[in-house]
């Protein structure tokens, strides 16, 4: 068994199938990789297309916000830039 299939199995998120070399999610692993893929698809995936033009407007202002509220918190929390 691998390092990484071991911590799986280990957290609950995938099972041995018994004589076999092969592994199944559990209910848990399943939900667990329905949430990744979602958020993958639906906020990570976009998020990072929004460099790349045409990113549709309300994804490019609501970004310059996010970028706006980040250098006003790290200005407060007088960090310095990174070179």
């Amino acid at each position: 068994m691998t390092y990484d299939l071991r911590r799986l199995r280990l957290k609950g998120l995938i099972r041995r199938l018994e004589h076999t070399n092969t592994y199944v999610l559990t209910p848990d692993g399943l939900r667990v990789a329905l949430f990744h893929t979602k958020l993958h698809d639906r906020l990570l995936g976009p998020l990072l297309a929004a460099d790349r033009p045409p990113a549709p407007t309300e994804l490019r202002q609501a970004l310059k916000q996010v970028d706006r509220h980040v250098d006003h918190y790290v200005a407060r929390a007088r960090i310095k830039p990174a070179a």
